[in-house]
């Protein structure tokens, strides 16, 4: 028996915002979308069109609060990049940068919703 990676979950707040930043932070494409039926929930699923690892996004109409609770936003998701300066940059322009670890090489970006995304170097 073997397992392999399909995707992974962050509910979110607001889809549309999101869906901006996934697209213009890490170049994400919408892969395929689920609506229910009642309107309950919409989850969008994104791809990076290089692996068949995507990221589901959900959305839920009953999520009264402003923000989900994230705990000590200890867990995160990692994307690797081949131009770490260039990455950087787009980043920082971006302002989404919310912690940066030179000596590691490595550096994190938050969504929207703050979610952590640890950005590393292509190895």
């Amino acid at each position: 028996m073997k397992f392999q990676f399909a995707h992974n979950n962050l509910n979110v707040v607001d889809m549309e915002k999101s869906l901006e930043f996934y697209k213009e932070a890490l170049g994400l494409q919408e892969v395929r979308r689920k609506e229910a039926p009642d309107g309950s929930f919409v989850l969008v699923f994104l791809g990076d069109g290089v692996t068949g690892h995507q990221l589901e996004l959900t959305w839920l109409r009953d999520f009264d609060k402003e923000k989900y609770n994230l705990g000590d936003n200890e867990f995160h998701l990692a994307f690797s990049a081949d131009n770490m300066e260039e990455a950087f940059q787009k980043h920082k322009a971006m302002d989404c940068i919310c912690y940066h670890n030179e000596k590691m090489g490595v550096y994190f970006i938050s969504d929207p919703d703050g979610y952590w995304i640890e950005i590393v170097p292509k190895r």
